[in-house]
């Protein structure tokens, strides 16, 4: 019995993905608010009444694509604030971060560069948390560094969100450049690094 509720529970979990996939996909040329359910089951080959057995409406769904867009990055964002080294060689690994997602999601990168101010409202609120929690980590990994002496709660957050909200722009622009040469994407990689440096520089004399 275990044996055949494991087999049922897996083929649930690879058509939800297929829905999230298919999704996806068709999100390359349109918004999330004129997506179609039965756009959506029609690419995976399923009934439109199988939808609502893992989504309860397509706004549903995008909450769904926005965790799976943003969530696996909480860890690798803190890891690369948190870890030993000079600002410049943070903000190296940082850059090299974003252009890496770019590079390996670019669907995913499309599509909450898109909903972020789109029409669906509950998209918009999960990712708008979700860049709440990255700003909150953000800030609490800078709080161990020593230039960080002095600073208020509120001012640690304000720079976290600045580097979150940077690092969106970076990501939207490595987007814009995945389809042009190997010249674009290094242009986008050093304008990137030079403005966090200004934010950088800025952290250092704000207290001065």
């Amino acid at each position: 019995m275990s044996h055949t509720l494991g087999i049922r529970q897996a083929q649930k979990q690879k058509t939800r993905q297929a829905l999230l996939d298919a999704a996806l996909g068709l999100l390359e040329d349109q918004s999330l608010s004129s997506l179609g359910l039965r756009e959506v089951t029609r690419a995976v080959g399923v009934a439109p009444t199988a939808f609502y057995r893992h989504f309860r409406s397509t706004a549903d769904l995008g909450v769904a694509l926005v965790e799976e867009a943003l969530g696996s990055l909480h860890p690798m964002i803190e890891d690369t604030v948190s870890a030993a080294g000079d600002s410049d060689e943070r903000i190296a690994r940082a850059v090299d971060l974003i252009a890496r997602h770019v590079e390996t999601y670019p669907a995913h990168v499309r599509f909450i560069a898109r909903e972020r101010h789109g029409g669906v409202q509950p998209v918009r609120e999960a990712i708008r948390e979700q860049l709440a929690r990255f700003a909150e980590e953000v800030k609490l990994a800078l709080a161990e560094h020593p230039e960080s002496k002095g600073w208020s709660d509120d001012d640690l957050l304000m720079l976290a969100g600045l580097y979150v909200d940077h690092m969106l722009m970076a990501a939207s622009a490595f987007l814009e450049a995945l389809e042009g040469s190997d010249q674009d994407r290094q242009r986008v990689a050093c304008v990137t690094s030079r403005q966090m440096r200004l934010i950088s520089i800025g952290r250092h004399n704000w207290l001065g």
